[in-house]
């Protein structure tokens, strides 16, 4: 029974890796937002972590991919830019799947409302380290090997760590 047989578009979609962080899915990120089938036409929606992530075409051909390896001949990915994507769309799964993998998960953002104070240093960040739990980290560099990621390193344990940044 292929995938399309038994109506498993999304579950196809939800289990593609993402390119630059493989230890997620799409579905995990966040990033993946819709997916629907009509007659054998499938249409997937994402919204990349920012609006000039490099790695969204890799993203859109793994789909198309999956997708056609499991039986859908027509498929369709769109981008969508608004609302933009933000780390709390990562899922507690992928949170955890990050820190298991020694990169720590980004703190939840929440909704804010009204004016954002301005602050002329930059803000302190508890950013505990995914190997002993410390919170006792320093930021090496605020870029990593993903724009989306810092390279700091614990105190404690003295063990060099990546972490996905808050947006």
């Amino acid at each position: 029974m292929s995938e399309q047989q038994g109506g498993g578009a999304r579950a196809v979609a939800e289990s593609v890796l993402d390119p630059e962080l493989p230890v997620l899915t799409l579905a995990d990120l966040g990033v993946l937002r819709s997916v629907s089938e009509a007659g054998g036409r499938v249409v997937v929606e994402i919204t990349p972590t920012y609006s000039g992530c490099p790695a969204l075409e890799e993203m859109r051909a793994d789909l198309r991919r999956r997708l056609g390896a499991a039986g859908y001949r027509e498929v369709e990915v769109r981008t969508v830019l608004s609302p933009a994507w933000t780390t709390d769309w990562i899922s507690e799964d992928g949170r955890r799947k990050l820190a298991e993998h020694g990169i720590a998960p980004p703190s939840r953002v929440g909704t804010r409302s009204g004016p954002i104070p301005l602050r002329l240093s930059p803000p302190v960040s508890r950013v505990r380290c995914p190997r002993c739990g410390s919170a006792d980290t320093t930021e090496l560099s605020r870029f990593s090997a993903t724009a989306c990621k810092a390279l700091r390193r614990c105190e404690s344990c003295r063990e060099p760590f990546e972490h996905v940044k808050e947006i």
